[in-house]
């Protein structure tokens, strides 16, 4: 008898989206075919609510988005902000002046959207990330002249940060290790990496995980009755948090020694392969 299920959440980035950042048709027909059948879909990614295809999100039946990590919870039919967990000016400004020394790429999500300091964005076309990514990121950032002194003087409460690193020729990513320590002494946050060994901050407890749990409340949905999908250290969480914890194939080794079940990868439809498995819709 198989469990069941009745909201089901899924990462976005190596997970529902293939190497090119595209949803594949038979991803569509089963998310489609969940939603008909009565369960609620989700995203949960680590991308604000302006980095999402929201139009082509809800043809498919996907109502919600968990963005930024679990900062933040919008409905995307209007993309109104259901909930949310932020960073004050406070906290997030010291940070990221320490991080302006360094040479590497920031992004700072604010109210659903991207904003990014000017000076990152030569270093766009020199990060280590698919050309779907690269085109993702051009398009939608705001650049301003300098990101912390555009936070404190707007007083702007930050769902999260995201840091890139250049790579080096020996394979390694530059100031990368330097930028763990900086992070590390700051008690107030959470970081990890959501995917092409970047790094990314937010509020201290802030979660996908946490972010499934409110988005069961305002549903009403029992956690019991939760599937979550995903690849990277940022999917960590939820996938222990969900009932069902599916991991990619493609996914990183210790997401796939923490779920429950492994699935084909991103460029195997492996979102459909789970939620025929699990749910036994055709």
């Amino acid at each position: 008898m198989k469990k069941k299920i009745s909201l089901i959440a899924l990462d976005m980035d190596g997970t529902l989206f293939d190497g090119s950042s595209r949803i594949s048709s038979e991803n569509q027909h089963a998310i489609l075919s969940a939603h008909n059948a009565g369960i609620e879909i989700a995203v949960s990614t680590g991308r604000p609510c302006a980095g999402l295809p929201a139009e082509l999100l809800t043809d498919i039946g996907i109502r919600f988005a968990i963005t930024s990590n679990g900062a933040a919870i919008y409905r995307l039919a209007d993309k109104k902000c259901l909930a949310q967990d932020c960073m004050p000016p406070e906290l997030v400004c010291p940070i990221l002046r320490e991080l302006q020394k360094k040479e590497l790429h920031m992004d700072a999500f604010i109210d659903g959207g991207c904003f990014s300091q000017l000076s990152c964005k030569p270093l766009i076309d020199r990060l280590a990330v698919p050309e779907s990514v690269r085109t993702y990121i051009k398009e939608t950032r705001t650049f301003v002249e300098d990101l912390a002194a555009f936070i404190s003087a707007q007083k702007l409460a930050v769902q999260k940060m995201t840091l890139q690193f250049l790579p080096l020729p020996d394979g390694t990513m530059q100031e990368r290790e330097a930028v763990k320590d900086i992070l590390s002494k700051c008690p107030d946050i959470t970081f990890l990496s959501g995917g092409f060994r970047n790094l990314e901050f937010t509020k201290k407890g802030v979660t996908k995980g946490m972010g499934l749990k409110h988005l069961c409340t305002l549903l009403d949905i029992p956690l019991e009755e939760t599937l979550a999908c995903g690849d990277s250290e940022n999917d960590l969480d939820i996938l222990k948090t969900a009932a069902i914890g599916v991991a990619m194939a493609n996914a990183d080794d210790c997401v796939r020694e923490a779920a429950d079940f492994i699935t084909r990868s991103n460029e195997e439809s492996g979102v459909a392969f789970a939620i025929r498995h699990f749910t036994g819709l055709i």
